[in-house]
């Protein structure tokens, strides 16, 4: 496989995840964080960084809203719960931003 093919799909691949977080956004990010170490602001972070390593300039607001597919604000409004004790204690002692 070339280069150029590879970049491609892993591309789509990207474009299938944020699909499918957006298609269950009933899954919150500490369950996400609880059971892969990671969530969509995680994805926001590696976003914005993967930019920056191309020389192009993005504030972390607008990563996000590119994986949240919207202001992480309103999704937050709209669709984040508040954490169960059970979630909180699973996320314990992990590193990353459950938010």
């Amino acid at each position: 496989m070339d280069d150029q093919t590879q970049v491609e799909i892993e591309a789509q691949a990207f474009r299938r995840l944020l699909s499918h977080l957006d298609e269950n956004k009933q899954v919150q990010n500490i369950d996400l964080m609880n059971l892969s170490g990671f969530c969509r602001n995680c994805l926001s972070k590696w976003y914005r960084a993967a930019a920056e390593d191309k020389g192009i300039a993005l504030d972390y607001e607008a990563a996000r809203e590119r994986v949240y597919g919207m202001p992480y604000a309103d999704w937050k409004d709209q669709y984040q719960k508040a954490a169960s004790e059970a979630q909180k204690a699973g996320f314990e002692g992990k590193t990353g931003d459950p938010a």
